[in-house]
């Protein structure tokens, strides 16, 4: 459980109805950057090629002339925030690189939480592709196996996607929480659960869930190092 409130994207977009001159340039990277805002701002769901037209002051069928369908929309949006993601390269350590690289697609999944829902549905753009071949080299070039870095990919991956979707999909306010655990401890037989009583009561008097993150990707992390370790 999450504490604190998400972050919202700085990107913003012109609506220049009634207004000819002010009305953008009409290109692809036009509409994806203000497919990504619509988004952020009304939720991937509510997207559609005629809201995205209305929003750009264009009638609908001249983003047929850039975009072939909303699934193309929805691919281009999620290769933008990717490309929000530092590639780190920098630390001189395989395993600091990593963490870094899984921080900042963290950060980016949240500022974008319609993100963790199509990460596996939509196709690998530019920016994808990159940050796909970016952990893989890291891997490969410290000295890890074809099968090692298959699996280590997928294991970071998994992590950060699986915890950036539980952050943005679970956001209780710490009297919400408190609330949640009375309720729930009332309502079991009195010694019936006492670990699982304990876990829910430090969620609530601990000073925060920042640490979770990391503390996961470390696990990962270090088992990685000790199974190649172990195969040298």
């Amino acid at each position: 459980m999450t504490k604190g409130k998400q972050p919202k994207t700085k990107r913003t977009t012109a609506r220049p109805h009634g207004d000819k001159e002010a009305r953008p340039t009409l290109t692809r990277g036009a509409v994806l950057e203000a497919a990504l805002v619509f988004a952020d701002h009304n939720g991937v769901d509510s997207l559609s090629m005629r809201k995205l037209a209305r929003e750009l002051g264009f009638e609908v069928m001249s983003l047929y002339n850039h975009i072939a369908n909303k699934k193309e929309i929805l691919d281009g949006i999620v290769d933008l925030v990717t490309a929000e993601v530092e590639l780190v390269a920098t630390t001189g350590h395989w395993a600091s690189d990593l963490a870094e690289t899984a921080r900042s697609t963290h950060r980016a999944l949240v500022r974008h939480p319609w993100v963790c829902g199509l990460w596996y549905d939509t196709g690998a753009g530019e920016a994808r592709l990159a940050h796909t071949e970016h952990l893989l080299a890291t891997l490969r070039t410290a000295g890890f196996s074809v099968e090692l870095a298959h699996q280590g990919l997928h294991a970071i991956n998994r992590h950060v996607l699986g915890f950036s979707s539980e952050e943005v999909n679970v956001r209780l306010d710490p009297d919400e929480m408190s609330a949640s655990v009375d309720a729930f401890v009332a309502s079991v037989p009195e010694g019936r659960y006492p670990y699982l009583i304990e876990h829910a009561r430090y969620h609530v008097h601990s000073p925060t869930d920042d640490g979770d993150f990391d503390f996961g990707l470390q696990l990962i992390l270090d088992g990685l190092e000790r199974i190649r370790d172990q195969h040298d």
